[in-house]
């Protein structure tokens, strides 16, 4: 497999630390609002890397955190006068809801933050004692960038810009603009947790190292983790600043390998709450099915920007409908093996740097090709056989294609409308077994008129809403 490494720069050969396992962390949601489609976007991303890991051979154990205590939580406590505990979980529990949605697997391991106290003072009690951070005097506990020789040897990306915005913390005591709080002293109104050096609660990055370490890290090794993934706009400062904690505090390098995917941008922005252009993730499922919001999030390559629309959106679902009517024609039947250069070539595909476009190539092309054959052969029951199991590699492979064929094509329509349509179809089904075949006629062509297909099968009348 060859991957995009944000630190070289380039396409490498992944080679994992041990040969038959990876470790993957990923960076998850601070839990103080629903998920938007940026969200989204880096959870369908890397469900994807670890999918095709899997695919591939590898035992994969996977990570994503859950910050929940952080600024932007306690505020929106204070808004709504409910108590932390009740906000993250309630964001929480929305977030996974979200994401199983869109077929996103569950994660292995999802740590958080506020169960992860005793690993992350563990960690800044290490970095105090090895002298690479200090206190000051109001009890904050500072990371000393000074200390850290390699620091900004991530992501390259320390500009002169970037510590002139950092001198606005200079009045609390910072050595440098560039250090960053591991510990944050107690104020009034605070949540505040006990620990040596004083009331208080981490700093955001502290956690991530904290966590890897506790769950995932190698311990003997020279890497902590085989991969370590996030949004693009993580890798500075978010990242560089965890690289430069577990460094000090292990003598060992967080992650072999940093992947991070491009942003979401609607009206040429990137999706931010700050903006006011935030599309969020339950909204968009009132009104789109969670695979075809997958699938079209997943169409264009994870390290692009990706430009929301919903003219594009309907051109992607159009691609779908095309592996689902041809699930539709192979409706019943028993799976087989899946067609061995169909696996190779989408396989051999997404082993380059998760080349999307070029996997959906190769799923167009057998879809074409397998209604070319069917055309010439309908009784072909191994074809169907084949067909079956190459969509459930899909199923397996890209999260797609999972849901009953004939389910899929009434999407959008309304409980009312459905029961009608089956209560006539049952009517017709009723007639037939009566040998009353000119009602069963005239009801079928009734449903024409409404748009619904009729399908006879061994397994009983199935039926499909057109246009």
């Amino acid at each position: 497999m060859v991957i995009f490494d944000s630190v070289k720069r380039e396409k490498v050969v992944f080679r994992p630390i041990h040969s038959n396992e990876v470790r993957v962390y990923v960076c998850g949601p601070t839990v103080y609002d629903d998920a938007h489609l940026g969200h989204a976007r880096s959870a369908i991303v890397f469900d994807l890397l670890r999918r095709v890991l899997c695919a591939l051979g590898y035992k994969v154990v996977f990570v994503r955190n859950i910050t929940d205590i952080d600024d932007k939580i306690i505020k929106k406590s204070f808004e709504t006068g409910e108590p932390v505990e009740v906000v993250t979980k309630r964001y929480t529990e929305h977030y996974l809801r979200d994401m199983r949605a869109l077929n996103v697997l569950d994660a292995d391991i999802s740590p958080r933050a506020t169960t992860s106290m005793d690993a992350i003072i563990r960690m800044i009690s290490k970095l105090l004692d090895n002298g690479c951070a200090y206190r000051t005097d109001d009890g904050t506990v500072w990371f000393d960038t000074a200390k850290d020789a390699e620091y900004c040897s991530l992501s390259h990306m320390c500009s002169e810009e970037e510590q002139m915005q950092s001198r606005i913390e200079r009045d609390k005591g910072k050595k440098s603009p560039r250090d960053f709080a591991l510990w944050k002293a107690c104020k009034k109104n605070d949540i505040c947790y006990d620990s040596p050096f004083g009331k208080g609660r981490p700093g955001w990055h502290i956690e991530c190292s904290a966590m890897i370490e506790s769950c995932i890290a190698y311990k003997n090794e020279e890497y902590a983790i085989d991969i370590h993934g996030g949004g693009a706009d993580l890798f500075f400062p978010h990242h560089e600043n965890e690289a430069a904690q577990t460094r000090c505090a292990t003598h060992r390098k967080l992650a072999k390998y940093w992947i991070h995917n491009g942003f979401v941008n609607i009206g040429g922005e990137k999706m931010s709450k700050s903006l006011g252009n935030s599309f969020f993730v339950k909204d968009a499922l009132k009104v789109y099915n969670g695979e075809i919001l997958r699938f079209y999030l997943m169409s264009t390559h994870y390290r692009s920007n990706f430009n929301f629309n919903e003219e594009d959106l309907a051109v992607s679902k159009k691609r779908l409908d095309r592996i689902y009517r041809l699930k539709k024609r192979v409706y019943g039947i028993k799976s087989g093996s899946a067609d061995k250069v169909f696996n190779k070539e989408i396989l051999a595909a997404l082993s380059d740097d998760l080349n999307i476009s070029q996997a959906l190539a190769v799923v167009d092309e057998m879809v074409s090709a397998a209604n070319e054959r069917l055309d010439e052969n309908r009784k072909d029951k191994a074809l169907k056989q084949t067909i079956v199991a190459n969509i459930e590699l899909l199923v397996e492979l890209l999260g797609i294609g999972s849901m009953d064929a004939y389910e899929y094509f009434r999407l959008g329509m309304s409980e009312e409308e459905i029961k009608m349509i089956e209560r006539l179809v049952e009517e017709r089904i009723v007639a037939k077994k009566e040998r009353n075949f000119t009602k069963a006629d005239e009801i079928r062509e009734r449903l024409a008129k409404m748009g619904v297909q009729l399908m006879d099968t061994p397994e009983g009348t199935l039926w499909e809403k057109s246009g």
